[in-house]
């Protein structure tokens, strides 16, 4: 029985991508769930595995653009899997044939050796100058006649000297001393990208707002449980727990942040899937946490790194990068102050974290005292055709007053 093998869904709004490389060769034999193909889009880059075990069939070529849905090969499910082949059996090579002792020419007297000295210079004496070898003396020469002295060496002559090697030429110039630009040509995946963003930006009204986070609650609770919480529940205490518990009840106050426009329409999501962008090799990646409103601080740090590892392995399964209501990036980690997140369409909105860097603030509660405190500005970006100032203003404060004060999240106020 033949199955068709179809590219998968790998997103919401997400109709082409690139079969970068097939996995399988015509005629190979694959398991259930073994690695299949490569496929590229402008948002994911992931491994298809193999709908079930056969022999498979290719029909489309890598690189290769296809549709979602599309059919790209077949698997012989009814083929069995091939037995493994043993070793072929080496060839015992010949006895080596002796030839008889009368025939074995009589061994040379070895020569005698020089003193180890003398054996190590030898080899550079001999490539400088080897001597003629001598003829045959006479029989005379076995008298006792000193041999006459050998006359004095030469000084060598100097060698002459040789040209100078021309200059190498500098590469050739535009004309103004400056180096020719290099042009080569857009692959598919990066025009698509391009083609992506445009939409993003042409089918919405983006807008984004601006605040800062004092983290120095949400710091000193890391270190002071933090090892205690890695040997407990297995996972690192990050910060993208605690905003990501805040969003989820930011959002459940203001739900048009977590709504989008279909045509004349507005869907309001009743679940809080919440995507967390990810930087892998072959660019971003947004895997989907499912149900983020319902998961614990533990559970919420074990599923961002576990959908960050695969993703980086490129072991992300499609349908989870797909579902998503709203989306965090974190530029803090590459060291970004300050930006303007785009746009995760169709969602509406997009938080933006960035590192944290300490700063003179003013502290009200110690009688306007200056203080310094490790701050972190946040952005939110969101389409203005949809959401109105006045909400998205008050989102992003409800998200920084939850932060700031993380016993909030604990006992839901």
């Amino acid at each position: 029985m033949k199955l068709e093998i179809k590219v998968p869904s790998v997103g919401e709004s997400v109709t082409q991508g690139i079969i970068s490389s097939w996995l399988k060769a015509e005629g190979d034999f694959v398991e259930e769930g073994g690695d299949l193909l490569e496929l590229e889009t402008d948002k994911a880059n992931v491994t298809v595995p193999a709908p079930a075990a056969g022999v498979v069939s290719i029909t489309v070529k890598p690189g290769t653009e296809v549709t979602i849905g599309q059919v790209v090969g077949y698997i012989d499910s009814a083929a069995s899997k091939p037995a493994a082949q043993p070793p072929a059996p080496q060839p015992t090579p010949a006895p080596a044939r002796t030839a008889p002792a009368s025939a074995q020419p009589a061994a040379m007297p070895a020569a005698p050796q020089p003193p180890a000295p003398a054996r190590a210079a030898a080899p550079p004496v001999l490539a400088v100058a080897t001597p003629p070898a001598p003829t045959a003396a006479p029989s005379a020469a076995v008298t006792s006649a000193p041999a006459p002295a050998a006359p004095p060496a030469r000084a060598a002559a100097p060698e002459p000297a040789r040209p100078a090697a021309p200059a190498q030429r500098p590469p050739a110039s535009s004309g103004n001393g400056a180096t020719p630009p290099t042009r080569t040509p857009m692959s598919s995946l990066r025009k698509r990208i391009a083609q992506r963003l445009l939409e993003a930006q042409h089918s919405t009204a983006s807008l984004s707002t601006f605040n800062e986070v004092n983290m120095k609650n949400v710091m000193d609770l890391r270190s002071r449980y933090r090892e205690e919480f890695e040997r407990i529940h297995g996972v690192r205490l990050g910060f993208m727990s605690f905003f990501v518990k805040a969003v989820c009840r930011a959002l459940a106050e203001f739900p048009m942040v977590n709504a989008r426009i279909d045509g004349e329409e507005i869907v309001y999501y009743n679940t809080f899937d919440i995507g967390v962008a990810v930087s892998t090799d072959r660019g971003l990646v947004v895997p989907v946490v499912k149900g983020a409103d319902r998961l614990s601080i533990a559970q919420l740090e074990a599923a961002v790194a576990d959908l960050a590892s695969r993703a980086r392995d490129r072991k992300i399964l499609p349908d989870e990068l797909a579902g998503g209501t709203f989306s965090i990036t974190n530029g803090g980690v590459f060291g970004s102050l300050l930006s303007t997140p785009l746009l995760n369409y169709p969602q509406s909105a997009i938080l933006g974290m960035h590192t944290i860097q300490k700063r003179p603030v003013v502290e009200e509660d110690a009688g306007e005292t200056i203080v310094i405190r490790p701050m972190m500005y946040v952005a939110l970006t969101y389409d203005h055709r949809l959401i109105d100032g006045k909400e998205a203003v008050s989102f992003l404060r409800r998200v920084k007053e939850l932060v700031e004060d993380p016993w909030r999240l604990l006992i839901e106020v």
